[in-house]
C-alpha cells in the first residue's frame, strides 16, 4: 500500500467519524447482546439493544477497531435507533455487496457509508468495516428468541 493510498484511505472524512462514534458503552438491561471480532486484524464491536415492538429502542456499543471498524460503527450507531432486525440485515447485506462486489452504497438511512468506498480495494479491512452490522443483527435475534420464552 503506498503512501497515497493511505491517505485516500484514512480520509479526513473517515477520521472524523472514527473520533466521534455514538451511543459508546454498554446498557444496563439489555435484551440482546452480541460481540464480533475480525479475526485477521482483531477488531471487535460488542452491541446491546432494547428492543420495543420489532425496534431498536436503545443501542449502545464497544468499539476496538481500526480507524475502518470506528468510522463504520459511528455511520451505524447514528442510524440504530428505530431500526428493525430487517432493516439492519439489509444493510449489512447490501454494504457487504459494495465492498466485496462493487454495489452500491447501502439504502437511506445508511448512505453514509459511502465514505468507505475506498475500502473496497483493502479485502484485509471488509471484516472490520462490517463487525457493527453484524453485532447488531446477532443482538436482535438474542432479543427476539429473548422475548419468545
Amino acid at each position: 500500500m503506498s503512501d497515497t493510498d493511505l491517505v485516500k484511505l484514512y480520509s479526513q472524512r473517515i477520521l472524523a467519524l472514527a473520533s466521534d462514534i455514538p451511543h459508546l458503552g454498554h446498557l444496563p438491561a439489555p435484551d440482546g447482546s452480541a460481540r464480533r471480532r475480525a479475526p485477521l486484524c482483531g477488531s471487535t464491536v460488542a452491541v446491546d439493544v432494547v428492543v420495543k415492538e420489532g425496534r431498536i429502542a436503545d443501542f449502545a456499543q464497544e468499539v476496538k477497531a481500526c480507524a475502518l471498524g470506528q468510522a463504520s460503527a459511528a455511520i451505524a450507531g447514528a442510524q440504530m435507533i428505530g431500526r428493525s432486525r430487517a432493516e439492519v440485515e439489509r444493510a449489512r447485506d447490501q454494504l457487504l455487496a459494495m465492498l466485496a462486489e462493487g454495489e452500491p452504497v447501502p439504502e437511506a438511512p445508511f448512505g453514509g457509508y459511502d465514505v468507505l468506498i475506498p475500502a473496497r480495494d483493502y479485502r484485509n479491512r471488509h471484516a472490520s468495516i462490517m463487525l457493527t452490522l453484524q453485532a447488531t443483527s446477532e443482538a436482535m435475534a438474542a432479543a427476539e428468541a429473548a422475548q419468545t420464552r
